[in-house]
């Protein structure tokens, strides 16, 4: 179980124009510290299938990231046991996730996101979700927010 007092937020892609035959420009995620990773792209309107949604990795920040298997929509298997799908022309408004055990993997993941050639194209955003970190954060900034409420 995810304790959930204990995660950072982290932008990977954040809210922008729509993304015609291109990648969308990603941030790394430093892993340092954390157990658990959660990463979750969300596609708003979108006529055109992508042709490339994954997550890389690296010991590396910036360089010499590679394919996390079973990290790779398209080939990789999904919860339900079928090889997964990449996200289709009408994919509107859906969540695709990924989620991974960090103990063993190396420290910097990336996303590759890639949208194809339609009439107008995708829009994306994605991030990360950290989980079980050595210190909890005990600030909104540590949790990755701007803001934070809690009853």
């Amino acid at each position: 179980m995810l304790d959930a007092n204990n995660f950072k937020l982290v932008s990977v892609t954040p809210p922008a124009a729509i993304i015609d035959a291109a990648s969308a420009t990603t941030a790394e995620v430093d892993t340092k510290g954390w157990e658990h990773a959660r990463i979750i792209a969300y596609l708003g309107a979108t006529d055109v299938a992508m042709s490339a949604l994954k997550v890389t990795e690296s010991d590396t920040s910036g360089s010499g990231h590679a394919d996390v298997p079973g990290l790779v929509y398209g080939t990789s298997t999904d919860i339900a046991g079928s090889t997964s799908a990449l996200p289709t022309a009408d994919a509107d408004n859906t969540f695709f996730v990924f989620d991974l055990d960090l103990r063993g993997r190396k420290r910097y993941l990336d996303v590759i996101a890639t949208c194809g050639d339609g009439s107008t194209g995708t829009f994306l955003t994605i991030w990360a979700e950290l989980y079980r970190g050595d210190v909890a954060p005990h600030t909104v900034a540590g949790h990755g927010a701007g803001g934070m409420l809690k009853r």
